[in-house]
């Protein structure tokens, strides 16, 4: 199977040339023929489990919700085996902020500042337009704080903000 790790955030190559997209759609097209042979889907992985000590922070976060009592589900695919293998086909060449700029409805954007993908938000943030975004950062909050920790999610500002802008 490719290596999916080369797509990217917004899932798709940025500094791929054309042939590497080429042999990522034969992988996966070529894993959609076995899944389908087979019935069922080849998957990727949620979660590492069991967790290696050298695993970066955001892995770590990852695992205190989806591997514990926190925020396991049986039918979550992160506190389980994962995405299957070709859920990203349609990324591939998919630059899923080309037309953000358009977005004429209200966007609150909320995102902890030590998060390992706050760069997204931010990124995606200055490509809209208009007087009704906003990008709300959490001090101090990871990723995953935002999910259910209920001193750091910001209730109050996200209240303000729909009956300001969508009641």
């Amino acid at each position: 199977m490719y290596d999916m790790s080369r797509v990217n955030a917004y899932g798709y190559f940025d500094k791929t040339d054309e042939e590497e997209r080429y042999k990522l759609k034969q992988s996966l097209n070529a894993q959609r023929t076995i899944d389908y042979q087979k019935g069922d889907y080849e998957l990727a992985g949620g979660v590492v489990d069991p967790l290696p000590d050298d695993a970066p922070k955001f892995v770590k976060d990852y695992y205190m919700y989806y591997k514990t009592e926190r925020g396991y589900h049986k039918r979550s695919l992160n506190s389980n085996g994962g995405w299957n293998k070709t859920s990203a086909l349609s990324f591939i060449n998919m630059p899923i902020l080309t037309f953000s700029n358009e977005i004429k409805s209200a966007v609150l954007m909320i995102h902890g500042n030590k998060a390992h993908s706050c760069y997204f938000s931010k990124d995606a943030f200055k490509k809209l337009k208009g007087e009704n975004k906003e990008l709300l950062i959490i001090p101090n909050a990871v990723h995953t704080d935002l999910y259910d920790n209920m001193n750091v999610i910001p209730f109050d500002k996200i209240a303000e903000f729909y009956n300001k802008y969508l009641f």
